[in-house]
């Protein structure tokens, strides 16, 4: 007997399903979501060539669909196999039912606020590290230290960056633009990758991949100063890969910021920067206090260095963030400076004379 009657019968159900995932994953699958998919997609294989099939369907509408609206990318998991005889039969019906289905998923994405939304706060403590997968797909590296709002909206993604820093990994969207806030900086993106660092009286962006726009969050002015030179003419003065700028912030409040001009990033130096996203700490002739400053935002044992002559002693190497014992015996063995514990403090001294 032909197994076609079978699957016939089960055909419905499959493609209703199928294509509820892809609906759910143009909204924004979460990591438990994400695992649950690919369970469903193996375990059957007409999960597999169902879903695959509907897609294609999916990807024909999206030509239709508003320009600028958000487009569900293909799965480079999904192979697409060889179509089986139900699945060639009942095609004209699936595409059918695919395409009413979907329709619906684009009008509840847009008109529900439940999934068009999205909040929530983030904040990591001394010597923490976090990383969160949101909702579009984004991806946020968050540093040891760090104070963060995140608010969605049907039009906009947006995050508040209140302390410390954090390494953005946007999804793109170009109907719903990313920013990052940081002490009246605003960074616009669409989808790129960079790094944003709040320091006491600046605010440092660097950016990874794609490009970006640093402006004046309250008055909306480009704070990147053109080089005519490296870009055309009326070409909007962006921030792009390989690029870090740092903004001050005003002397008095009201005041607007100064534009800055951007400093070209050399390989090496972008490592460096972004080491802590492998819980290292990286220094090329580095004053000490500079040094000492960073493994404190690191660990609840806080390194002092006494003497104005020792804090601009420049020293180097690679170093675990959370293991400032080793950068202590280093100095003490190789550079004679002599450490004195006190509870959660440790003083640094220069060593006597004479000592090697």
């Amino acid at each position: 007997m032909s197994p076609l009657p079978f699957a016939a019968a089960d055909a419905a159900r499959i493609e209703l399903e199928a294509a509820e995932w892809i609906a759910r994953r143009y909204a924004g699958l979460s990591p438990e979501e994400q695992h649950e998919f690919q369970r469903w997609r193996a375990v059957d294989p007409r999960h597999h060539a169902t879903f695959t099939e509907l897609e294609e369907t999916w990807r024909a509408l999206d030509r239709v669909r508003a320009p600028g609206e958000k487009r569900v990318g293909s799965d480079p998991d999904i192979l697409a196999p060889r179509r089986p005889l139900w699945a060639r039969r009942f095609a004209p019906a699936f595409a059918a039912a695919a395409a009413v289905v979907l329709a619906g998923a684009v009008w509840w994405r847009t008109a529900s606020p439940d999934h068009a939304s999205y909040a929530s706060a983030v904040a990591t403590a001394v010597g923490e590290f976090q990383q969160i997968e949101l909702p579009d797909g984004s991806t946020l590296r968050v540093n040891t230290d760090t104070r963060l709002e995140i608010a969605y909206s049907a039009s906009e993604r947006r995050v508040r960056l209140t302390l410390g820093e954090a390494f953005f990994t946007v999804a793109k969207s170009h109907a719903r633009p990313f920013f990052v806030e940081a002490n009246g900086v605003a960074v616009r993106a669409v989808g790129t990758a960079f790094n944003v660092r709040l320091h006491a009286q600046t605010v440092e962006v660097l950016v990874t991949e794609g490009r970006v726009r640093v402006a004046d969050s309250a008055r909306g002015e480009s704070l990147i100063v053109a080089r005519s030179a490296e870009r055309s003419a009326g070409e909007p003065p962006l921030l792009v890969a390989g690029e870090r700028a740092v903004v001050a912030a005003p002397s008095t409040a009201g005041e607007a910021r100064s534009p800055v001009v951007a400093d070209r990033v050399a390989a090496p130096d972008l490592a460096r920067v972004l080491a802590w996203q492998e819980r290292r700490l990286e220094f090329v002739a580095a004053p000490l206090a500079e040094v000492v400053a960073e493994f404190n935002r690191y660990n609840r044992m806080q390194l002092i260095v006494e003497g104005a002559g020792l804090a601009a002693e420049r020293f180097g190497g690679s170093f675990r963030a959370d293991q400032p014992d080793t950068l202590v015996r280093l100095l003490e063995t190789r550079f004679g400076l002599r450490a004195e514990r006190r509870g959660n403090e440790t003083i640094l001294r220069a060593g006597v004379p004479g000592t090697p």
